[in-house]
């Protein structure tokens, strides 16, 4: 890979983590908050709702976006926007005695900007790279910053609150300039060509697309919809065990729920070092990893003791670590550029239902049954397997190759 182009990925692995880190950073810090304001859990649980409902809404409109206009003219605005949404949650925290509307309202931005950003990333990822294996490896970098961000983020929320309660909101409009900077400075996008599309023929065109190609598509989209489902609705479940069973709580905490993060991260690096561009590799691993994640649900719920609980969720991180970046790249790499930046946000926009919808589904299932947790993920694992096997066919080049006509 060239010299500039590895300064192109750097910059823009920078771009998940303001979406990672809008969310997961004040995850540790909502008991805080809810104090502070004298507002009620469901209150405090609005300010990631509101930020979530909004991305999955707009990253859709804003991958269409990126096909019309360019990706880089659509991330740097949004970046922007979304460190002013930080500035005006932080702002209002600061200066306000009842802030709570305004910091829902600067969310609400927040959620607008990194709709905009985050997921425009991946298919620009394609339109740098001419090799496959380039693009793969690429992508799997971009993995692995925005899981690092999840790894980090719980960490450095609960550490920049301990000095101020509202200082994480101040951390995005920061983090944010940054990453506008590194973007605006080392990213060379290549050129949109001065021909487009009518918003009539595009659309026309994406529905041939789904109407051609919708099988695998689809299968995609509810593979990473799944997954992502059941990473954070086990995360989730590991911090409440952790703190409410095993009495682990504070930084410590943080540190025990980085370290199946960390092997998701690991993993996906490799498996997006790995696959280049072989197709039928990222079937392989695409089963394997699935079947990780099924087995491992399975032991933890044969025997879940702290050991077999731990052991095995990092096992589990390995294999949704494996999956991702195989459906990164089959997703990129069987779209033309053209509807790549569109195909792609309704991959992230899945993706992010999954994020938003694990929690308070396992939490509601806590509720009732602990046990229910396994069975649950179990299901939900199989499910995944049983579509990744049967309906993503990576088979020859033309046919996952997806031409505008």
């Amino acid at each position: 890979m060239e010299q500039p182009k590895k300064l192109d990925l750097i910059a823009l692995s920078s771009v998940p983590l303001v979406m990672t880190l809008g969310n997961s950073m004040l995850i540790p810090v909502l008991t805080l908050i809810e104090k502070e304001l004298h507002i009620s859990s469901f209150q405090v649980s609005l300010i990631i709702t509101v930020y979530s409902v909004v991305a999955i809404l707009l990253i859709p409109i804003a991958g269409y976006l990126s096909d019309r206009w360019g990706r880089k003219i659509v991330i740097l605005p949004c970046l922007i926007i979304a460190g002013a949404g930080g500035a005006i949650s932080g702002w209002a925290a600061w200066k306000f005695s009842d802030p709570f509307f305004l910091i829902l309202m600067g969310r609400v931005l927040q959620g607008i900007g990194s709709a905009g950003a985050a997921p425009v990333v991946i298919p620009l990822i394609g339109d740098l790279f001419k090799k496959d294996e380039e693009v793969s490896a690429g992508l799997g970098l971009i993995e692995t910053a925005n899981t690092a961000g999840k790894v980090l983020s719980p960490i450095i929320g609960a550490f920049l609150a301990s000095f101020i309660w509202f200082l994480p909101f101040w951390f995005i409009p920061f983090f944010s300039l940054i990453s506008v900077l590194l973007v605006l400075f080392l990213v060379k996008s290549p050129k949109k060509k001065e021909e487009t599309q009518s918003v009539k023929e595009f659309f026309h065109c994406v529905k041939d697309v789904l109407a051609k190609h919708g099988r695998w598509l689809y299968a995609i989209f509810a593979t990473g919809c799944l997954v992502m489902f059941i990473l954070f609705g086990i995360l989730f479940y590991l911090s409440e065990t952790l703190e409410k069973q095993y009495n682990i709580d504070g930084i410590k905490k943080g540190f025990m729920l980085a370290i199946p993060l960390l092997a998701l991260s690991i993993s996906s690096f490799a498996a997006g070092k790995k696959i280049g561009k072989d197709k039928h590799l990222m079937k392989v691993l695409l089963v394997y990893g699935m079947a990780i994640l099924s087995l491992s649900f399975t032991a933890i719920r044969i025997q879940h003791s702290f050991f077999f609980l731990f052991s095995f969720l990092i096992l589990s991180g390995v294999g949704i670590g494996i999956a991702l970046p195989c459906l990164d790249a089959l997703i990129t790499e069987g779209v033309e550029k053209d509807q790549r930046g569109t195909i792609t946000s309704f991959y992230m926009s899945m993706r992010f239902i999954g994020v938003a919808a694990g929690p308070p589904v396992y939490a509601a299932v806590m509720a009732q049954s602990e046990h229910m947790i396994y069975y649950i993920s179990i299901i939900v694992s199989l499910i995944t397997l049983l579509i990744v096997l049967f309906l993503i066919k990576p088979g020859k080049e033309k046919e996952h190759s997806v031409k505008p006509t």
